[in-house]
C-alpha cells in the first residue's frame, strides 16, 4: 500500500506534462503563425532585390546604413527614447508615491489612465489647435505680450519637445498604476521597522521600498522602451509624413519606404531594429538579474 501511495504523485506529474502543453499550444501556434513566420520571411527578403527577387547578399544592409534618411531617423528614434524613457519612469513614481498618500488616490489614479481612452486622431487633432501658428497656445502668448505671435512650432525644433510631452502625457496613466501595484506589493511592516530603528521617511523609501520594486522597474522600463517606438501615430497625424527633421523617425522612414515599394530596404531595416530591440531588452534582463 505504501509503495502505490508514493507512485500516484509521480504518475500525476508526469501526466501533468502533456497537459500543459496542451494548455500552451494554442499561444505558440498563434505566435508561430503570426509572429515568427513573417518575421521569417522579412529575413529572407532583407537579403533578396525588390524587383527580381535576386540574392543580393549584405547590400541591402550596406545600403541601409549608408542612408542619411535611416541615420537621421535613428539617431532621432535613440535620443526621442533617451529623453522620453527616463523622463517617464522617473515621473510616475514619483506620483505613484504621492497618490499613495492622498486620500483619494483610486480617483486620483482613474483620472490618469483618462488619456489611454482617447483616440490617437482626437490627440493629434487637438495638438494642431494647439500648437499652430493660429493656435490656442500662440493666443495665449499675444495676449500676454500685447503683440501677435505665430509660430508654427510643429514646423521647428519645438516639435521634438511637443511630441516628447505628448508621449508623457499619453503613457504617464499605465506608468502611475504599476508603479502604485508594485508599491502596495511591499511590506509596510518593513518600513515600520525601519522607522523605529531610526530611518526617516527618505531613507525608508531607498533603502528598503525601492530595492523591492527592482520588478516593476524592469517591466516598466521595457514597456515604456516599446512604446516609445509607437508615438508614430502622434507625430505622422499631426505633421504627416515629411515631418520636421527633428522628428523625422523610423516609422516614418519605414512608411515612405513602404509607400515607394522599397522593401529591400525596409526588410533590412527592420531587421536591423529587430535586433537592436532584442539585444537591449537581453542586456537589460541580464543587468537586472546579476543586480538581484
Amino acid at each position: 500500500m505504501r509503495r502505490r501511495r508514493r507512485e500516484r504523485p509521480s504518475r500525476r506529474r508526469k501526466g501533468a506534462r502533456p497537459g500543459r502543453i496542451l494548455f500552451l499550444l494554442p499561444s505558440l501556434l498563434g505566435v508561430g503563425l503570426f509572429v515568427l513566420l513573417p518575421f521569417g520571411d522579412v529575413v529572407r527578403r532583407s537579403f533578396l532585390t525588390a524587383v527580381t527577387g535576386r540574392f543580393a547578399g549584405l547590400s541591402n544592409y550596406r545600403t541601409v546604413f549608408s542612408n542619411e534618411a535611416f541615420r537621421l531617423a535613428a539617431g532621432n528614434t535613440l535620443k526621442f527614447t533617451a529623453v522620453c524613457v527616463p523622463l517617464l519612469v522617473g515621473a510616475g513614481l514619483l506620483l505613484a508615491v504621492q497618490i499613495g498618500k492622498a486620500a483619494r488616490g483610486e480617483l486620483i489614479r482613474s483620472l490618469y489612465l483618462l488619456p489611454m481612452a482617447i483616440p490617437a486622431a482626437a490627440v493629434a487633432l487637438f495638438w494642431k489647435m494647439l500648437f499652430s501658428d493660429r493656435g490656442l497656445w500662440n493666443g495665449w502668448l499675444s495676449a500676454l505680450a500685447g503683440q501677435t505671435v505665430s509660430l508654427d512650432y510643429m514646423n521647428t525644433q519645438a516639435a521634438f519637445w511637443v511630441l516628447v510631452f505628448s508621449y508623457l502625457w499619453k503613457n504617464l496613466g499605465y506608468t502611475v498604476v504599476l508603479w502604485m501595484a508594485g508599491l502596495h506589493c511591499v511590506p509596510k511592516e518593513l518600513c515600520e521597522a525601519a522607522g523605529i530603528d531610526g530611518a526617516s521617511e527618505r531613507q525608508c523609501f531607498w533603502r528598503v521600498v525601492f530595492p523591492n520594486l527592482k520588478g516593476s522597474l524592469y517591466t516598466i522600463t521595457v514597456l515604456s522602451f516599446l512604446n516609445a517606438f509607437k508615438v508614430f501615430r502622434e507625430a505622422y497625424l499631426v505633421a504627416g509624413s515629411y515631418p520636421h527633421e527633428s522628428i523625422y523617425l523610423l516609422q516614418h522612414l519605414f512608411n515612405n519606404w513602404f509607400v515607394h515599394l522599397e522593401l529591400d530596404k525596409l526588410a533590412a531595416a527592420a531587421v536591423c531594429v529587430s535586433v537592436f530591440l532584442l539585444a537591449f531588452i537581453l542586456l537589460l534582463q541580464r543587468l537586472w538579474e546579476g543586480e538581484n
